[in-house]
């Protein structure tokens, strides 16, 4: 028995690197039919760059900023068509009004934690101005949005930088997505368990059209978790329902961005549906959760310049309302595995106060997701 023992030993220690390094869909968790698209993150839609400034120090610093930019020009010179929808509205998102009422995006797109979110508009301001072109620039719609990620991190302390937020825009690049304690992800809490950044695609077939759908999110909210048709929530016993009820207080943002033609209306609609993805991982929009998505397309033919010519028609192509159905699938399906993402990859962390905050336990809920 003694020369089995540091064998079994080994084996489990691999098991855990296999469950940490790895993505659910690798372990054998399905969610929903539509295929992803070839690194399953809201980089599949082209032209698409996501940067991470991650700032851990200390014991109390746990926090970060997250740039999602539409397309690697000068935004501010060509807008994309946006749309955001809010879930409930207990938070702080900049920008929301115009994007709103001109149905478009000019700026990076920039997650953080809740009393930074002016460090956020002040970096996205020094960027734009600083663009080739923008010279004469004198005002822009910053978006910035947030979670509060203040159990883990000392969020009083204000320790993220304009520049920290203009670092992470110039960092900003395509391919694969860190996920988990990342960015604006760094110090956040899901469903009692580690959160962060998650991410996730589509890529419809090219019967129905063979665009793309990316969702990325900031995971910091709560409920009754839900994982490949298994109540994961109940069975960990983390989340009985009268803890469900008091302690699922949070903040949950969400990205979508297509390289469909739609336009500000339709993706309105898309983003609508975003909350239907986190309703099936059991989150439920608590009275004290701000769930925001902001959509857009990065169609070139939609793009908005910010000069034109007085009176001249706009003209444009862009699906109608009869083939959004497939869209809708997709951003469900990608909000919904984007979320779990982040879970999987979040590790355990200490912060203020010596606060500890679990990573997910995989094996069992491997086990129970592959036995039911």
């Amino acid at each position: 028995m003694k020369f089995l023992l540091p064998s079994l030993i080994l084996l489990l220690t691999m098991n855990s690197i296999v469950y940490s390094q790895s993505r659910p869909r690798e372990l054998g968790v399905h969610f929903g039919v539509l295929p992803t698209g070839p690194l399953n993150a809201i980089t599949d839609v082209a032209g698409v760059k996501v940067g991470h400034l991650t700032k851990i120090e200390g014991s109390t610093i746990r926090t970060g900023v997250t740039a999602i930019l539409p397309h690697g020009g000068n935004l501010f010179q060509e807008k994309v068509p946006a749309a955001i929808f809010v879930g409930n509205g207990f938070g702080k998102l900049a920008g929301v009004t115009q994007v709103q009422e001109l149905g478009n995006i000019e700026s990076p797109i920039i997650l953080t934690n809740t009393l930074s979110v002016a460090a956020g508009i002040e970096g996205v301001v020094k960027y734009s101005m600083a663009q080739s072109r923008n010279e004469q620039l004198q005002s822009v719609n910053a978006v910035v949005g947030e979670t509060n990620d203040g159990y883990l991190n000392e969020i009083r302390g204000m320790h993220l930088s304009t520049e920290d937020v203009i670092q992470a825009i110039q960092d900003a690049k395509s391919g694969p997505v860190q996920e988990g304690n990342f960015g604006a992800g760094t110090g956040t809490v899901c469903f009692g368990w580690k959160g962060g950044i998650g991410t996730a695609s589509r890529k419809l077939p090219e019967s129905l059209g063979g665009y793309t759908v990316g969702v990325l999110v900031q995971t910091n909210f709560g409920g009754n978790l839900q994982i490949g048709g298994v109540a994961v929530g109940e069975k960990l016993g983390k989340y009985p329902f009268r803890d469900a009820l008091e302690k699922s207080d949070g903040s949950c943002m969400i990205v979508v961005a297509t390289d469909a033609p739609v336009l500000e209306r339709n993706l309105e609609r898309m983003a609508q549906r975003a909350m239907m993805g986190l309703a099936k991982t059991g989150g439920i929009a608590s009275n004290g959760s701000g769930d925001y998505v902001i959509a857009f397309s990065t169609a070139e033919g939609l793009r908005i310049p910010h000069s034109s010519q007085p009176l001249s028609l706009q003209k444009a192509e862009f699906l109608g309302n009869e083939d959004m159905t497939s869209l809708f699938l997709a951003v469900i399906e990608a909000t919904e595995e984007a979320i779990i993402n982040s879970l999987f990859a979040a590790e355990s962390m200490t912060g203020k106060d010596g606060r500890v905050v679990e990573a997910l336990p995989k094996a069992q809920v491997l086990e129970w997701i592959h036995n039911k």
